[in-house]
């Protein structure tokens, strides 16, 4: 089916998974719903942010899109299951800190950076409980107002609030779970503070996860031309320019 794939976040975070899914779905059409008017999510109740999602979804539908990707852990943890029950005959995949592959590489000591309310969700309580190894040390870090540092592209903040977030754990982890889709965004500084740490997001997993969806429910597009990307930031202008600008950067 020639359908769009939706995809949407509170902001520019979910470029990261656009970035993959592209990279494995390349004749795919994508609408990506950038919520930057309500960034950041982590702020609001569930029932506003369920409240929210739910506009964004409708509007998605309105585009005629087959599959919905919540590009957010905040999203997903809080929304996602609600959002199942309201929209029966939609398919959704959603985002959550990559745990299970940092379990799957036997990493010893790990620290999850995520916002306050995915490093408190239920969801993210049940990846430790299912995965974490007797011997494995889990450090749960919360991030708070990195994504928002990020959507206003403040460096300077970021790199401070990096370095007092960070440096407690230089040398003491072997890996770092980016548990905001807005974190990837920042790998390099991350990676300048952490040096040789290994760091795990689960974008790769979502886009995978994605065209598997597409493939058990025979959704796949059938062109053989390159897709069709069209973001919507309902901010600005200028912040749907920069998200094209990001996309298109190596």
């Amino acid at each position: 089916m020639n359908n769009k794939i939706g995809i949407f976040d509170s902001g520019l975070g979910g470029l990261t998974i656009l970035k993959e899914l592209i990279n494995i779905l390349p004749n795919e059409d994508y609408y990506f719903i950038e919520d930057s008017m309500n960034n950041p999510y982590g702020e609001k109740d569930e029932e506003e942010l369920l409240k929210i999602t739910s506009d964004v979804v409708e509007n998605l539908l309105k585009e005629k899109c087959k599959i919905i990707v919540i590009a957010c852990n905040t999203a997903t943890t809080s929304c996602m299951k609600k959002l199942k029950e309201k929209y029966k005959d939609t398919i959704f995949v959603g985002t959550v800190p990559a745990i299970k592959v940092a379990y799957d590489n036997n990493y010893k000591k790990t620290l999850i950076l995520s916002t306050p309310y995915t490093m408190k969700s239920k969801r993210v309580n049940e990846l430790l409980r299912d995965y974490k190894n007797e011997d494995q040390e889990i450090y749960n870090v919360s991030g708070e107002n990195l994504a928002s540092l990020i959507e206003n592209d403040n460096q300077e903040e970021i790199k401070k609030l990096l370095e007092k977030i960070l440096s407690p754990y230089k040398n003491k982890i072997d890996s770092i779970v980016l548990g905001c889709t807005h974190y990837p965004l920042v790998k390099k500084q991350i990676q300048a503070i952490l040096k040789d740490v290994a760091i795990i997001d689960g974008s790769i997993g979502v886009a995978k996860e994605v065209k598997h969806q597409l493939e058990l429910n025979n959704l796949l597009n059938s062109k053989n031309t390159r897709g069709d990307i069209k973001i919507f930031n309902n901010k600005s202008l200028d912040l749907t320019k920069r998200s094209y600008d990001i996309l298109n950067s190596k």
